[in-house]
Order: structure tokens, then C-alpha cells, then sequence
């Protein structure tokens, strides 16, 4: 007799069958009790839970009858999010500017106005594959450019567009993490951006911009964004406050033309984001705040960066090998000739720790295996130390 599992099995549509698990169970609990380097979580001691009781308060205290109604979003925080953009050269005005809940619900509406099924979407490759599985599962064809220590390589994407181009295909968009990227942790280098600016104008491709980290440099000098080098209104711009605030607040924004903002807004069902979370975050924000704070993250992320670097110098194999970030929540780590980071991860797990095997950062799952991700945004230094230590001890094994 079938059991209910596998007629339950049955049901689910075939794009959730096959997922990475989930950090969290349904109680909220963590799924594995080890000292984890697989997840970009902020670190929770920075969350400024003081101030942000206080904006709240202010909210219910001053205006309670505007946010706890069904309302529009805040305006004053479209009008914050436009200032940034405007302070960073970008040609900015509230009309080009919709928040949502997280950037991850951007990223999963794009996707809604473009994509037909079979239509192409352009990757890195790695790349961020939660906002890649949404491209998957709208029907896209994704075709995958690599990326090396300046970022993606644009000199093959624009023999890429040229194939296509000659074969009356244009791609529905670009999707690139410039900044920090993530698995990589790279930056692009400038003459990349002004190139992939470029050649999005030429052939007539968005670029969506997920620029996640950005605000999260701790070594170098700013590099502009793809959008304040733009002219022509083909860079579609993402951030979020979930890595710069709080990621429980969700909410993330995007600036793009007005005929895109129009059109997310006509898929975005639950019509705009909560005026009351939207009024908190603002009033945090306000009067130089937030910068304050960012300033506060960029210098304890750096310290976290450096004690993983250091660990890994000290307990990995000399053959490993990685580009020191200059900002952002991750290393990538090129693991020694015929190690699987597949097997490294199921004996490092053994020993108490875990970290993300570089075939996850890669829409064809045979690749990536002689690569992992190690997040040193959520762990103490102490933890990360001993998980690095761990993971070391764990080469043996193979």
C-alpha cells in the first residue's frame, strides 16, 4: 500500500523537490546542531535593538493612525533611498524606486515581467543561487559566465551576446553580484563595469545590479556602481537594508525606469510594503544614523574577515588557495588538486563543523566540487577559528 509520504510526494510541483535544506525547521529551531559557515546571516550582536525599539515606538507614539492601517509604503524611506542613490552619482527620482519585502522578492518578481519559458537569462557563474533557483523556476534558459578575480569575465560575455545576437536571440537580462560577490567575495574591476555597461546598451539587456554588500567595504577605495555609470536606464538596481540593518525587518528596493517599477508593481500581489515597517526603519535611518552604523559593521566584519584568513593560512593545506575580500560576508576557498569539497564537507560535519561545498553555487551541480564558501558573518572569532580548525583536520579524512 503507498504510504502518505509518497503520495504526498506526488503532489509537489517537480521545482521543490530537489532543494538545498533549509537552516531552520519549522519551530524555528537549527536544523544541525554544528558550528555552521554555510549561511550569510548578519552577526546578531550588531543588531541595534535599542534604536530600533525606540523608532517603533515613535511610530505607535506619532503615527499609529497612518501605519497601522492599510496604507501606502513610507514615502520618506523611498525619499532616504533615493538620497544614497543620488550621493553615489546615480540619477535617482522616487518614480524609479519600489520597496518590497527583502531583495529577495525583487529578485523573484524580475523574473515575472521578463521571463517566458525558454526565454535566456545570463548568470555568473558561481553565482547567488537563491536568486537563481527563481530564474529556474520561471522557465528561463540559463547560460553561465564565469567569473574569475575581477569579476565576471566580460570579454566572453560579449562574445556570448555577439552568438546570440547573430542567431536573433537577446537575453532578458544580466544577472551580476559586482560587488562582493557572492560565493566569491571579488569585485569587479571598473574597466569590467564600464564594459558590461556598455554592452548592455549595445544589444539591449538589463542588467540587474544585486548589490547586496555594497555598503560593506572594509579594505580599498569605492568603485562605482553599474547604475550611476549608466546612461541609457538598462541597469536594474537591487539592495536591501538586511545586510547593512537587520535582515528580520525585510525589506530590500529596486531602481530601474519607470516602465519596469510599473510593471513590478502590477506583480507585486500584496500590493505596497507594510507603512508601518517601512515608517520604523526610516526613523532609524534618519539624520546620519544609519551611516553611523554601517561604519560600526564595516569595522567588526573586517576583524571577522581577517581571523578567518588567518585560520585558514594557519590550519588549511598550502595548496587552498582564495582572494582576500575586500568586503562583504564570504570567502571563496579553491580547494588542492582532487579534493571534493563534497567529501571534505560530510567529514568536516562528522567533526562538528559545516561550510557551503561549491557545488551549490553552481546551476550545473557537477561543478564547483573543488570549491567552498565560508561565511564569517554570523560566528564569533572564537568559532570561527575553531570551525576553520576543524575543517583543517577534516583534509585528513580524505
Amino acid at each position: 500500500m503507498t504510504s502518505t509520504t509518497d503520495r504526498l510526494e506526488a503532489l509537489f510541483a517537480s521545482r521543490v523537490r530537489d532543494v538545498v535544506p533549509p537552516l531552520f525547521g519549522a519551530a524555528g529551531e537549527p536544523v544541525r546542531p554544528l558550528i555552521s559557515l554555510s549561511y550569510g546571516l548578519a552577526d546578531p550582536i550588531l543588531f541595534p535593538r535599542a534604536e530600533l525599539m525606540a523608532a517603533a515606538a515613535e511610530v505607535l507614539a506619532y503615527e499609529a493612525a497612518e501605519s497601522l492601517n492599510y496604507a501606502m509604503s513610507y514615502p520618506g524611506l523611498t525619499d532616504q533611498i533615493v538620497a544614497r542613490l543620488q550621493a553615489e552619482g546615480v540619477a535617482a527620482q522616487p518614480e524609479h524606486v519600489l520597496v518590497g519585502y527583502g531583495s529577495g522578492q525583487i529578485l523573484a518578481l524580475l523574473p515575472e515581467i521578463f521571463v517566458e519559458p525558454g526565454d535566456i537569462v545570463i548568470i555568473e557563474a558561481p553565482s547567488f543561487l537563491g536568486a537563481v533557483r527563481r530564474f529556474v523556476q520561471s522557465g528561463a534558459r540559463l547560460i553561465s559566465i564565469p567569473v574569475d578575480e575581477e569579476g565576471m569575465n566580460v570579454e566572453m560575455l560579449a562574445d556570448t551576446l555577439r552568438d546570440l545576437a547573430a542567431n536573433g536571440q537577446r537575453p532578458k537580462f544580466i544577472y551580476t553580484i559586482p560587488t562582493f560577490h557572492n560565493p566569491t567575495g571579488v569585485t569587479m574591476t571598473l574597466p569590467r563595469r564600464r564594459q558590461l555597461v556598455d554592452l548592455a546598451a549595445e544589444y539591449g539587456v538589463p542588467v540587474v545590479e544585486d548589490d547586496a554588500y555594497i555598503d560593506l567595504r572594509f579594505a580599498g577605495e569605492p568603485l562605482p556602481s553599474l547604475a550611476a555609470l549608466d546612461q541609457d536606464g538598462w541597469v536594474i538596481r537591487v539592495g536591501t537594508y538586511s545586510k547593512i540593518l537587520a535582515p528580520g525587518l525585510r525589506i530590500g528596493w529596486v531602481h530601474a525606469r519607470r516602465e519596469i517599477i510599473d510593471r513590478l508593481l502590477m506583480v507585486k500581489a500584496e500590493g505596497t510594503t507594510g507603512p508601518f515597517i517601512t515608517r520604523v526603519v526610516a526613523r532609524f535611518c534618519a539624520d546620519g544614523r544609519l551611516e553611523r552604523h554601517i561604519a560600526t559593521l564595516r569595522q567588526h566584519y573586517a576583524v571577522k574577515c581577517e581571523t578567518m584568513a588567518a585560520a585558514i593560512r594557519r590550519h588549511f593545506p598550502a595548496e587552498a588557495s582564495f582572494v582576500m575580500p575586500a568586503g562583504g560576508f564570504f570567502i571563496w576557498v579553491q580547494l588542492p588538486k582532487g579534493v571534493s569539497a563534497r567529501a571534505l564537507l560530510e567529514a568536516s560535519r562528522a567533526r562538528g563543523a559545516e561550510f557551503l561545498a561549491g557545488t551549490a553555487c553552481f546551476v550545473e551541480r557537477e561543478r564547483g566540487d573543488n570549491a567552498m564558501r565560508l561565511a564569517f558573518s554570523f560566528q564569533s572569532s572564537e568559532r570561527i577559528e575553531e570551525a576553520i580548525a576543524i575543517i583543517g583536520s577534516a583534509f585528513a579524512d580524505l
